[in-house]
C-alpha cells in the first residue's frame, strides 16, 4: 500500500499514526500544500489522508491551492473511489468538496472534550472497538454545518453535531484529533493562530491546563488511534 498525505502546516502531520505506518512498512508521501508543493498523480496511491491546518475551507483568496485540493478530494472519493481519512480541516474539506457546507463554530470547540458515537457510528467498521463515548482533543473554530447528501454522521458532541462522518463506502473523517501524541499540544501551542484561539476560548493559562488534561488521558488517546488506524487499514485493504 502507498499512502498520500495532504498537509497544510508542518506541525499537523499524521502524529501518533506514523508509528503504525512504520510498523506496517507502509510508504507515505506528504504534500505540504501551504508551501506550494504540487499534488502528484492520484493514480499512484492507494489511500489519502488529509490533515488539519490554520486556514478555513473558504479562505481561497489567501490560499488559492485550496481549489486544487478540493478538486483532488472530489476526484479521489467520487471518481477513483479510494479510501480517504480526514482530520479537522480534512473533515471540513471532505464536506465542502462533496457538496456539504461549513460555517463558524460558535463558540470555538477547544479542549479535551467528550465525543459520542451515533447509532450509525456504533455499527460502522471504522469505529469498531471504540467506546461509545470518548475523550478527544478538539481545536477548531469551523464546523460542518451540513454534511453531503450521501453522508452518515458517526459521532457528535454537545457543541458540534457532525464530529465524524462516512461518505459513500470508503471515505471517513473526524472533526477531532485522533492523531494526538505527547508533544502535540506543546507544538501546536507555538503556532500564533492556535495559541490565540486557545487563550481566547479558554483564558489565560489554558495551554498548561489542556496539556495536563491531555497527559492524563494520553493512554486512551493512543489506544483509540491504534484502533482507528487498524480499522481503516482493514477497510482500505478489502
Amino acid at each position: 500500500m502507498r499512502l498520500l498525505v495532504f498537509q497544510h502546516i508542518a506541525c499537523e502531520h499524521p502524529g501518533s499514526l506514523r508509528k503504525f505506518l512504520a510498523a506496517d512498512g507502509i510508504e507515505w508521501d506528504a504534500v505540504e500544500l501551504d508551501e506550494g508543493e504540487k499534488i502528484p498523480p492520484l493514480e499512484n496511491y492507494d489511500a489519502l489522508w488529509v490533515m488539519g491546518g490554520a486556514m478555513d475551507v473558504w479562505d481561497i483568496e489567501d490560499n488559492p491551492w485550496l481549489v486544487d485540493e478540493k478538486a483532488a478530494i472530489r476526484r479521489w472519493v467520487r471518481e477513483l473511489k479510494k479510501p480517504y481519512l480526514g482530520f479537522c480541516l480534512g473533515h471540513q474539506l471532505l464536506a465542502d468538496a462533496l457538496g456539504g457546507t461549513c460555517g463558524p463554530q460558535r463558540p470555538a470547540e477547544i479542549g479535551i472534550l467528550d465525543v459520542h458515537l451515533t447509532d450509525a457510528g456504533k455499527s460502522d467498521p471504522i469505529m469498531a472497538g471504540l467506546p461509545a463515548s470518548q475523550k478527544c482533543l478538539q481545536w477548531h473554530g469551523v464546523r460542518v454545518a451540513q454534511e453531503p447528501e450521501d453522508a452518515v454522521v458517526l459521532a457528535s458532541s454537545d457543541a458540534c453535531r457532525v464530529q465524524a462522518m462516512r461518505v459513500g463506502d470508503l471515505a471517513w473523517s473526524m472533526q477531532y484529533h485522533v492523531e494526538v501524541e505527547d508533544e502535540t499540544i506543546d507544538t501546536w501551542g507555538c503556532v500564533p493562530e492556535y495559541k490565540d484561539a486557545l487563550e481566547t476560548t479558554l483564558g489565560e493559562g489554558a495551554h498548561a491546563r489542556i496539556k495536563a488534561e491531555a497527559d492524563a488521558v494520553m493512554p486512551e488517546f493512543l489506544s483509540a488511534s491504534e484502533r482507528l488506524y487498524n480499522n481503516f487499514m482493514t477497510e482500505a485493504r478489502t
